[in-house]
């Protein structure tokens, strides 16, 4: 059963491409109305653009905080959003399509950035309100065997 906390952050950074553009301003505005503090990396419409120019960005943000904040990314799969994520020294982006996964992610894995696809089963508003509600609420279980395999991936990331 998920540990549930009252948010494991206050804050929250967002960010989209042009698929995501539509599930990202729902989302914000879910977030507002729960109280969370929210920042908004873009993109601001669903004209073309590139994921890494807004997603970097947000990750980079997240990273910053040193788990102030969390970060949830939006495409139209979530795949591209959650590599760009990634790529950033710190992050743990999870794909996330329904909530055992999104669980998982959070107690397991301490994910801090999570990614959804606005073009699969998370384009179900009620879905996706259920994850990113999950994501924020559930906490890392901190069990000795996860730490044990999030300091390997750090120490890897070190290495680089």
């Amino acid at each position: 059963m998920a540990a549930l906390v009252k948010n494991f952050v206050k804050t929250v950074f967002l960010a989209a491409d042009h698929a995501g553009f539509e599930l990202k301003e729902f989302v914000k505005h879910l977030l507002k109305r729960k109280g969370y503090s929210v920042k908004d990396f873009g993109t601001h419409s669903n004209e073309s653009c590139d994921y890494p120019d807004f997603i970097i960005p947000c990750a980079a943000a997240v990273a910053k905080s040193k788990g102030a904040a969390a970060g949830i990314v939006f495409g139209g799969s979530g795949n591209g959003e959650q590599m760009a994520a990634n790529k950033v020294r710190g992050i743990r982006a999870a794909l996330c399509y329904d909530l055992q996964t999104t669980v998982l992610a959070r107690e397991h894995n301490d994910a801090n950035v999570l990614s959804l696809g606005s073009r699969t089963v998370t384009k179900d508003k009620k879905l996706a309100t259920k994850i990113v509600l999950a994501f924020l609420t559930t906490a890392f279980s901190g069990e000795a065997r996860h730490k044990r395999r999030l300091r390997k991936i750090a120490a890897y990331e070190r290495r680089k």
